[in-house]
This record gives C-alpha cells, sequence and structure tokens, in this order.
C-alpha cells in the first residue's frame, strides 16, 4: 500500500493519493490543510459525495481546528467528538465529529498542515488505516515542500 501511495504521487499527484486514501475509510472528508497564522487553509480536499467543498470547512480559523491537537500531540484520533473529553470545551465539538490526522513538515522541520480524515458522524478509523495516513503523510510533505515551506 505505501507503493501505492508513491506510484499514485509521481504519476497523478495529491488528488489522487487523497482518493485513494478516502476510499479506503467510511470518513466523507479526506485532506490537506496547510496552517498559516491564525487560518487553517484546504490545500486539497477530496469529497467522498464529490459535491463542492463548503467554505466553512475550506477556511477555518486556526483555534476552531482541529490543527491544535495535531500541534500539540504529534497526531490526533478521534472517532466520536462529541464524547470525548478533549473536546469539552472545543468550537468544533459538535461540527467535526470524527476526525483523524496528522502533521506535515515543512523543509525545516515544524508542522505547517495536516492530513486528516474527518466526518460530520462518528466513524472509526482502524489503526492500519492511520498507519498508512502517517505513511501517506510523510511522502506528501515531500511533495508539497515548496506549498508547504
Amino acid at each position: 500500500m505505501p507503493q501505492t501511495i508513491e506510484a499514485l504521487l509521481a504519476d497523478q499527484g495529491a488528488r489522487a493519493v487523497l482518493a485513494y486514501l478516502n476510499a479506503r475509510v467510511p470518513h466523507r472528508y479526506t485532506g490537506i490543510y496547510r496552517i498559516r497564522a491564525d487560518l487553517v487553509t484546504s490545500l486539497y480536499l477530496h469529497d467522498k459525495q464529490g459535491e463542492l467543498i463548503p467554505e466553512n470547512i475550506a477556511v477555518v480559523p486556526f483555534e476552531a481546528s482541529i490543527c491544535p491537537f495535531v500541534l500539540r500531540d504529534g497526531w490526533f484520533r478521534t472517532d466520536d467528538s462529541s464524547v470525548d473529553e478533549r473536546f469539552a470545551t472545543h468550537p468544533g465539538r459538535d461540527y467535526t465529529i470524527s476526525y483523524h490526522g496528522v502533521p506535515l513538515l515543512n523543509p525545516s522541520g515544524a508542522v505547517a498542515g495536516t492530513l486528516c480524515h474527518f466526518n460530520f458522524t462518528a466513524v472509526p478509523l482502524p489503526d492500519d488505516e492511520f498507519e498508512l495516513l502517517h505513511h501517506a503523510a510523510l511522502s506528501l510533505q515531500v511533495k508539497l515542500a515548496d506549498v508547504l515551506g
């Protein structure tokens, strides 16, 4: 599977990798987000339903996003944020219910974004799919170094 990610990235780019990752999980969205100051902006976002991306998930205030958790912990997983104590006072608690994300580093090694699966209802992510997400992030951060830098 890591070889599939490498091949897709080389031949078809980041969007193809997101579509591949998304097809393997129950989450509606798989995305690459860039963190800049007080905003988190979608660079690429795959919607399983193929709809236009709503503005409220294309650009998100940093503190309302889940990125602070990823920065703090180096990754973040929650199948259901509505019952997750870590979300007790988080503004996105009732909006993004399921989130599984890993950091994307810029060339200097700082967290510059995230690669994530998310959904508006509770859905689990198997451990092997989370590991694959992490592997994909390592490949994508190299390919997107100019954008993340």
